[in-house]
């Protein structure tokens, strides 16, 4: 099979979308790429904000397409999360954009031989305020396969919260919040989070929306029921949370004219944390809708002593007016993280708009970076150009269990808006030793 750069551009799907706040969107289970998405239904108008699963078998070449939940919101910040339990069945979780209290759980049927039969949509409602957005799946064995879902909006409070369960996601508990932000506005911490799959959870964060906030970025991480910083002082229990953000340590310090939001997160071979941000430039005193001219992708890693920040690459333009701040997004390829793969509308190492040779229009392409010096310089190739559409949001799906399949997906259409949106879900598949 073909690596990355050689290989096929596989269309899953017509018709997808996901925001990057629920993880993992995405899972290479043994030969089965297992993708979630909302479909906006401009094809079929049946779809209309269905949720849905799409499996790619990496042996037969053939999709299965899953609707979860039919019709149930167009708005990709409604993309599900997956895990698949140490019984082999297939969790998924999702809910809508805040504006319900519930959380929405199917669970694959015992004994199937594929993740194509699930059980009735089950609903969990944390608390009757709960204006509950997003899920985030990690499994503990350190804490007797405790498992976590990471969300945002318990009490009506916008704020990063947690529920567990202690059976596999059959049933659940309600946590608390657990960043807090003092404030007589909601504002809202966003948050990325990995697990090194045992006994640890990473958290990076902002204080709020950057349309709200001139934000930093900050982490944390949480293991034995505490919350620390980056070098292992204790903060607090999960359960009582931090009081403010800034007791979190700080990777990056934005100011008016420089607005940071997170992007991807990952940890490297010796379990420290590695991530990308974005930040808005030049943005100060302009209304929302005239700012994003100007966005740039940071890298840091933890060397476990300190924060390493670099620039990475220049992230383009905003995607639409209004939300100032969105990009095209970025990966770290969690096999390596020297590698990274990014989504931009400008060249990632001049700034110059990308004009596509086909259309003559400006899009947003992928690009594949690496580093040899732990994030100080990269060099770039291509994986898409002169395309007639935008090359958005990748993620690189971690690995169930060991198998040669590796995987890239992102969506391939034009992106209006959060529920406005018309874009393909695609894939390229390669064998990790080649």
């Amino acid at each position: 099979m073909a690596n990355i750069h050689t290989s096929e551009t596989i269309v899953l799907n017509d018709d997808g979308g996901w925001c990057w706040f629920e993880s993992p969107g995405a899972l290479q289970h043994g030969s089965l790429l297992i993708v979630g998405s909302v479909a906006s239904g401009g094809h079929d108008k049946s779809r209309h904000g269905n949720i849905e699963l799409h499996i790619y078998d990496c042996k037969t070449q053939k999709t299965e397409l899953v609707t979860l939940h039919e019709q149930f919101e167009l708005d990709d910040h409604d993309g599900p999360a997956l895990f698949v339990r140490p019984d082999g069945r297939l969790l998924v979780l999702y809910a809508k954009h805040g504006t319900e209290p519930h959380n929405y759980s199917r669970i694959s049927l015992p004994d199937a031989k594929s993740f194509l039969e699930l059980s009735s949509v089950e609903i969990y409602t944390p608390s009757p305020t709960t204006e509950l957005t997003y899920s985030n799946l990690f499994l503990l064995p350190s804490e007797s396969n405790r498992v976590y879902n990471f969300f945002r909006g318990l009490h009506g409070s916008y704020k990063p919260s947690y529920l567990y369960s202690d059976d596999f996601g059959t049933t659940w508990q309600t946590g608390n919040i657990y960043i807090n932000v003092p404030s007589t506005q909601k504002h809202r911490p966003y948050v990325r989070y990995t697990s090194n799959e045992r006994d640890t959870i990473h958290m990076i964060y902002t204080e709020g929306h950057p349309r709200d906030f001139d934000n930093s970025v900050y982490h944390i991480y949480y293991r034995d029921g505490q919350l620390h910083q980056s070098d292992g002082k204790k903060l607090s229990s999960l359960q009582v949370g931090l009081d403010s953000p800034d007791q979190g340590t700080v990777i990056y310090r934005g100011d008016a004219q420089h607005v940071a939001w997170i992007v991807d997160l990952i940890l490297d071979k010796n379990e420290r944390p590695v991530c990308i941000y974005s930040v808005q430039y030049d943005s100060a005193n302009l209304p929302v809708g005239q700012g994003g001219e100007d966005i740039r992708f940071f890298y840091a890693r933890w060397d476990g002593s300190n924060w390493q920040s670099y620039p990475l690459a220049f992230a383009g333009c905003r995607l639409y007016s209004g939300e100032d701040d969105y990009t095209g997004l970025a990966a770290i390829e969690p096999d390596d993280p020297s590698i990274v793969y990014v989504s931009t509308n400008s060249n990632p190492v001049s700034g110059e708009p990308l004009i596509s040779q086909t259309d003559g229009q400006r899009h947003h392409e992928l690009f594949v970076g690496k580093t040899e010096n732990n994030g100080e310089t990269w060099t770039w190739t291509p994986l898409t150009s002169s395309s007639k559409a935008d090359n958005l949001r990748p993620m690189r799906p971690k690995c169930t269990s060991s198998n040669p399949y590796r995987s890239l997906v992102w969506l391939r259409g034009e992106y209006r808006a959060y529920t406005d949106y018309l874009q393909e879900v695609v894939a390229r598949v390669w064998q990790a030793n080649n």
